[in-house]
């Protein structure tokens, strides 16, 4: 086991599920765990900050292990989601109270409170209340606290939950400045998939209690290795491998492929940006690799979305989003897929190899 950052595994029983989680997050990383409500994210944050004890397992940090340890001695530093600022003091005072802990003399403060709030781009805001900050605002000074205490690991509990979407991706933005200012290594939760992929170096992806996929948001959102991943992830399409037959189209030489059908819900998944679309009859789908091929597919419902068009359609009773870069010209469509771009599922499991083969 490494020495440096943070490794948990960790179990514990409620009474609605159990946790049994673990994972490995590096020296400097910013992890996101990310999962539907009540799959236990905010509880692991929990746990790694002391808050609460687990039944069984350990966790360490740089080394040390702190399973056990007391709250204040863990070295950690903890946003919530409602901030928890003290409303009776200032914003400098909200930020000197852990260097007062640690009996950091008066003239240090000052100066890492100055530091501090140019961090997170606050100059000038040390005299007024939490009261009269906006959302965004106290949110940084929670931040600017939680940083004056100089932690090993800094936890973030959805800690933009509360704010419009604007104002979220702004300050998703800055809080990954301000990782990659301070290179603190640390553990972010959060439910918003858009906001996990843009600004984790590493996703934690939570279901009913367990880690179901650990990877970079690349790996995560391309490579997912169960259908719950695939589908909480990004939107996309699940369709019946049984399908495969009569859509297959292969345009290359003599090649063949093989169909072996597997026993138990054999799934095939793919993204709406993958998809091919043409809407003029009179023209081939302009598409030469291998591909599965819909055809006389109806479009029910378009939405304009800014950079695309989202197309939801019908195909012999079954439901296909595709995203289209100019809105189609007629109500029905041909629509394709990559053999290479979507996936094969087994009782929502990944099957590494596709068991469409060429003979």
């Amino acid at each position: 086991m490494a020495d440096n950052g943070l490794n948990c595994s960790i179990k514990a029983s409620y009474e609605d599920f159990k946790l049994n989680v673990s994972f490995m997050i590096k020296t400097g990383e910013l992890a996101c765990i990310i999962g539907p409500s009540g799959c236990g994210k905010s509880t692991t944050l929990q746990l790694i900050a002391g808050l609460i004890q687990p039944e069984e397992g350990s966790i360490q940090l740089n080394g040390s292990d702190i399973t056990f340890k007391a709250v204040h001695e863990r070295q950690i530093a903890m946003v919530f989601q409602d901030y928890a600022l003290f409303p009776h003091m200032n914003v400098a005072q909200n930020i000197a109270y852990p260097m007062k802990l640690r009996k950091i003399n008066k003239a240090k403060r000052k100066e890492s409170i100055n530091r501090l709030l140019s961090l997170v781009s606050l100059e000038g805001y040390q005299k007024r209340k939490p009261q009269e900050l906006s959302g965004g605002e106290r949110q940084r000074v929670a931040l600017a606290r939680a940083l004056a205490s100089q932690p090993q690991l800094l936890l973030l509990d959805e800690p933009l939950s509360a704010l419009d979407a604007k104002l979220r991706k702004h300050l998703r933005e800055e809080i990954r400045r301000i990782h990659e200012e301070t290179g603190i290594t640390t553990v972010y939760v959060t439910h918003d998939q858009e906001e996990a992929l843009s600004i984790a170096d590493r996703i934690i992806v939570m279901h009913e209690g367990n880690v179901e996929q650990i990877g970079t948001g690349e790996e995560i959102y391309n490579k997912p290795n169960s259908l719950f991943v695939a589908s909480f992830m990004g939107e996309g399409n699940t369709l019946p491998y049984s399908i495969i037959p009569r859509t297959l189209v292969s345009q290359v030489g003599s090649s063949s492929f093989i169909f072996k059908p597997l026993d138990g819900r054999h799934t095939i998944f793919f993204r709406p940006e993958d998809v091919t679309l043409q809407d003029d009859a009179k023209l081939p789908l302009p598409e030469f690799l291998p591909h599965l091929q819909f055809k006389h597919v109806e479009v029910e419902k378009i939405e304009f979305q800014g950079n695309h068009y989202r197309l939801t359609c019908s195909w012999e009773g079954q439901s296909i989003i595709a995203n289209a870069t100019r809105k189609p010209k007629t109500k029905i469509v041909t629509l394709g897929i990559r053999i290479q771009d979507f996936r094969e599922y087994l009782d929502g499991k990944l099957v590494e190899k596709h068991a469409l083969s060429t003979s």
